[in-house]
């Protein structure tokens, strides 16, 4: 069995689930008492949202240096971001440490290849819209991608920051992220990418008329997969 560094905080709810999916994924495959040997270094989210405040990414991608660094010298052979927005630095991330990143993107696009689909919606937060690092790895495996329109984009942004990620649900915000998800529907989306590791946690398969890609349940799996690679 690998050793897997898990970084998150980012947010703790999301990282919780990381936790639970990987060990009970590790479990399945083993059974018995058998369990992911994992080391998880989780930040104050406080921190790093003040940084992407400012679009000082830099000072994040050195936080987060730092931290894969202290996992690696722990052990880790791996790394997972437990966060779709962290990937923004991802790859300027993987030039500097010699262990892989499991990146969360490259997955999830290999997986919706798998289902032939050629247009997709992403939510996540404004960051995963709005900017290339997430869509890019789509249009590499021939996938294109279409966001919410900006007033969307902004209303997934806070619920994500002041509802989801402290764990808050509310039955209005579920209402108007289906409505979101319905009107990319229309635009021609084949699938719907959770693409923000809080977002599973009020938008389920059975509240969408097409096939939903759960991004933290996505890379969970290939964290499993590492982890009992040979």
């Amino acid at each position: 069995m690998k050793k897997l560094g898990l970084i998150g905080g980012i947010s703790w709810v999301s990282t919780s689930d990381y936790y639970k999916l990987i060990n009970e994924g590790v479990n399945a495959k083993l059974g018995g008492l058998n369990f992911a040997e994992c080391i998880i270094y989780s930040f104050n989210y406080a921190d790093i949202k003040k940084n992407n405040d400012n679009d000082d990414w830099d000072a994040t991608l050195n936080m987060i240096l730092k931290a894969a660094e202290c996992l690696k010298l722990s052990g880790a052979e791996a790394i997972i971001l437990c966060a779709n927005t962290m990937h923004l630095i991802a790859d300027k991330l993987q030039l500097q440490i010699d262990i892989p990143i499991i990146h969360i993107a490259e997955v999830t696009a290999r997986e919706i290849k798998k289902d032939e689909i050629k247009k997709i919606g992403l939510l996540g937060t404004k960051f995963t819209m709005e900017r290339d690092f997430f869509r890019n790895k789509l249009s590499d495996q021939g996938i294109k991608s279409v966001i919410p329109a900006a007033a969307d984009r902004d209303f997934i942004q806070e619920t994500i920051y002041y509802e989801l990620g402290k764990g808050i649900i509310k039955e209005e915000t579920k209402q108007r992220y289906i409505s979101i998800i319905n009107n990319l529907i229309k635009q021609g989306a084949e699938g719907i990418i959770l693409g923000c590791t809080e977002i599973p946690l009020i938008i389920k398969q059975n509240d969408v008329s097409v096939k939903v890609f759960d991004t933290t349940l996505i890379h969970s799996a290939a964290a499993v997969e590492f982890i009992l690679s040979y």
